[in-house]
This record gives structure tokens, C-alpha cells and sequence, in this order.
């Protein structure tokens, strides 16, 4: 038991919050209201599923590194808590399920699921090579509305790709942002991201740009769907909230990334899913 309390809080299951709203409101969207209950539970397995085997990749990967970085070196692997072996033996049961609950979905995603791990299990790679590792997460996320509307439709839309394009680069400007807290560490460690190779001053002003890239792409989601007013209300309130979390990070003060990471994408992900939804409802 007390492995299994460990391998969660390593992949910290909490963070699915980020994810799961843009899986949900697509399984809206794609569907054009409520979802069917076998959509709904395999889309949440397959997600979940997913999510927990790059996440305990990218840790066992990651683990030495980890030791040496003062804000990580407590997590149960680097920590000794938990063995690298019994981390990887739950990705494998993590990996059977996510193949099982696709295997439930249109048959187009049995042919295409390779490529979903096979980008979260790059991303700990790449930034040992690059400085735009932050993208391989972006591909991830653009994956997820993608992914989902090939799931209840077999096919994509134009609409999908635009809310993959925005979920990826959400998720890639506040990768940049977290990427700051490390940038000592990355360079010591000949790690690469956008503030240790370029600055943070330079990566805050990227991640913000990218995070009005996330609105843009949203607004022509909306126009291609015809969306209603509660979708843009989403919109509107998904912008104050990313404004709010550029004005909580500075290059010269660091000390809010958690509230800005945690809190405000959380609460931007769960909102935006909430106002989709109550749109393709009415």
C-alpha cells in the first residue's frame, strides 16, 4: 500500500485536472451535447491511463537529476521512497489499461495510440537536446482534443485541430513558466529550456505569447462552431485568468509560479470546460 500511496503522489494524479476538462468539453463539442456514458468512461480510463504512464516515465527517467535539484530531490524516487523497478511495473498495468480503453473507442484510435506514449515518453529526452522541449508537452495537449473528437467522430474537424492548437500552446507556455524555477539547475545539469538557455525575461514574454496564441485559436474554434454566448463568455474568462498569471510571475520574482501553475490553470481549465458545455447543452 504504501507503494502505491507513493507511486500517486509521483505522479501527482491531482494534475489530471489540467487535462481532463479539455478531453471533456471536445467529448461535448464533438458529440454537440451530452456525451454517451461509454464515451465518457473509457475517454476518462484512456486519459488517466495516459497521463500516469508519461508521468511515471518522465520520473523514473528523470530520477538521478532529481536527486541534485533541491526542489525535487524529495520526491519518493530520487528519495529512495520508491523504486525506479515498482514505478515501472505500475506504468506497465497504467499502459494494458489505457490500451484497453481504446480498444473500447472508434476503431481509428487502436491504429494511432502508439504516438500518444510515444510523445510522453520523449518529452524528459528532449530537453536534453533542446531548448524547445516545451513543445514535445504542447504536442501532447494538441493530442487531446484531437484525439477525443476521433474517439466519438472517427474523423477530425478543423475545430478539433484549432482546440488542439490552443490546448498545446497553453500547455506549452506554462511549461516555460514552471521551467523557470529550474533554470540553475537545467544549466549545471546541461539541460535545456527556453529560461535557461534564453533568459527568463525571455521566456515569460514567450509563454505569454503563447498564451494569447491559446485565445486566438479558442475564438476560431468558436467562429468554426458557431458557438454561443457561453462559450465566449469561457473565452473571455480564460483570457483575465492568463492576464492574472502573467502578472503574478516576474522575472525578477519567481515566488508565485505555484499559485500561478497550479491554482490559475486549474481553475482556467475546469472554467472553460464548465461554459463549453453549458454551451452545447442549450
Amino acid at each position: 500500500m504504501n507503494s502505491i500511496r507513493e507511486f500517486f503522489e509521483t505522479i501527482r494524479v491531482e494534475h489530471t485536472v489540467f487535462a481532463l476538462p479539455f478531453a471533456y468539453a471536445t467529448l461535448f463539442l464533438a458529440g454537440g451535447g451530452w456525451p454517451t456514458a461509454s464515451n465518457l468512461i473509457w475517454i476518462t480510463v484512456a486519459m488517466v491511463a495516459a497521463r500516469t504512464v508519461g508521468m511515471a516515465v518522465n520520473r523514473v527517467i528523470d530520477a538521478e537529476i532529481d536527486a541534485r535539484n533541491p526542489r525535487t530531490a524529495s520526491r519518493a524516487i530520487p528519495a529512495g521512497r520508491l523504486r525506479s523497478s515498482r514505478a515501472l511495473a505500475f506504468s506497465v498495468v497504467a499502459l494494458a489499461l489505457f490500451v484497453a480503453a481504446v480498444w473500447q473507442l472508434h476503431p481509428v484510435c487502436r491504429k494511432l495510440w502508439p504516438i500518444v506514449i510515444a510523445a510522453m515518453v520523449a518529452y524528459p529526452y528532449a530537453k536534453r537536446v533542446t531548448p524547445y522541449a516545451h513543445l514535445v508537452l504542447g504536442a501532447v495537449y494538441f493530442m487531446v482534443p484531437t484525439s477525443v473528437w476521433l474517439a466519438v467522430t472517427g474523423e477530425l474537424s478543423l475545430a478539433s485541430v484549432f482546440l488542439g492548437l490552443g490546448a498545446g500552446a497553453w500547455v506549452t507556455g506554462f511549461d516555460i513558466i514552471y521551467a523557470c524555477q529550474d533554470v540553475e539547475v537545467d544549466r549545471r545539469e546541461g539541460l535545456h529550456s527556453i529560461p535557461a538557455d534564453f533568459g527568463v525575461a525571455r521566456g515569460l514574454g514567450v509563454a505569454f505569447t503563447l498564451h494569447m496564441g491559446f485565445v486566438a485559436c479558442l475564438v476560431i474554434a468558436g467562429s468554426i462552431l458557431s458557438a454561443g454566448r457561453p462559450y465566449y463568455i469561457g473565452v473571455l474568462l480564460t483570457t483575465l485568468l492568463l492576464m492574472y498569471e502573467h502578472r503574478l510571475v516576474k522575472p525578477n520574482d519567481l515566488s508565485k509560479v505555484n499559485a500561478a501553475f497550479f491554482t490559475t490553470n486549474g481553475i482556467v481549465s475546469i472554467a472553460l470546460f464548465a461554459l463549453i458545455a453549458l454551451d452545447t447543452v442549450i
